[in-house]
């Protein structure tokens, strides 16, 4: 039989991934020389030394690492096993949880979960979220997929699974009846503009494009939310930058026209997910579906 102590291993997670005795010890309710003892009798029975001092600091050993990184994978599959007993994803009937970058289009994300809109055999949760806790709704388990404009890269604690689903062209967007041409022109420096925010990839790919033009627009509103910029574009009687998905329903009206498309500026979406050991079919089948564009 193993000599590992799961109990103690766990208190040594807890301790690790807090990087602190006393705040894990505060955690767990339980005294601070309780949590060293268990730790020390990890440590004796594995023959291993897993944390030194410096100074007030605990940090891990060579050998701490490795136990940490094992550590990690068990608990957090531990957490994936809660979420599926609790929530139950094989159910009567499969649940799928799926977060969304707040600012993200609506537009896209209900093209996005098309394929399972009439499914009455399927219940489906939405949760908007801002990117890091959308992240870590994502690695706490408490969401199976989320949706975002924003590449996630892989760190040594963490590694995405991030997958490219559709580059969407960024194009200007305005009232009917404006006397403008495919190309830019001077005739657009007479317009009324509504922006993303300073900070958003769509504004600073705009503001390259102007700089290239010399062109300074007459911002008259900026929002950080498609959702918002959908309304701005359709009540300011202004120029918008967006993409067309975002307006789709004003444009195929004709409440609103495409005057043109900016070359060489696209937005991306991407579906972010975690490796998991028992994955939620219909997440498989929502990726399958989607074909890149752009």
């Amino acid at each position: 039989m193993s000599r590992l102590n799961y109990h103690h291993l766990y208190y040594f997670w807890r301790v690790a991934k807090q990087g602190n005795l006393t705040q894990a010890a505060n955690n767990l309710h339980v005294s601070q020389s309780a949590l060293s003892l268990q730790i020390k009798q990890l440590e004796e029975v594995m023959n291993v030394r897993l944390f030194t001092r410096k100074g007030r600091k605990l940090v891990l050993t060579e050998v701490g690492i490795q136990a940490f990184s094992y550590a990690e994978e068990i608990f957090k599959k531990g957490e994936e096993l809660e979420s599926l007993l609790t929530l139950g994803i094989q159910s009567e009937q499969p649940v799928i949880r799926i977060g969304m970058l707040s600012t993200m289009s609506r537009n896209f994300i209900e093209s996005f979960i098309e394929p399972i809109l009439r499914k009455p055999n399927i219940k489906y949760i939405l949760h908007a979220r801002g990117q890091t806790n959308l992240l870590n709704a994502l690695a706490d388990h408490q969401l199976d997929l989320a949706l975002t404009n924003i590449e996630v890269r892989g760190t040594s604690k963490q590694i995405w699974q991030c997958r490219l689903l559709a580059r969407q062209p960024i194009a200007i967007i305005g009232p009917p009846g404006l006397d403008l041409k495919p190309e830019f022109s001077d005739q657009y420096q007479y317009q009324r503009w509504v922006l993303p925010v300073n900070d958003s990839p769509i504004r600073s790919a705009f503001d390259g494009f102007c700089a290239q033009y010399q062109f300074k627009p007459n911002v008259v509103a900026e929002a950080d939310d498609m959702a918002m910029l959908r309304l701005l574009a359709r009540d300011a009687g202004a120029l918008a930058v967006m993409p067309g998905v975002v307006v789709k329903d004003e444009l195929k009206s004709g409440e609103l026209l495409e005057y043109m498309v900016l070359p060489n500026i696209f937005e991306n979406f991407f579906a972010v997910s975690v490796n998991r050991h028992l994955p939620n079919p219909i997440v498989t089948e929502l990726l399958n579906t989607k074909v890149l564009n752009g």
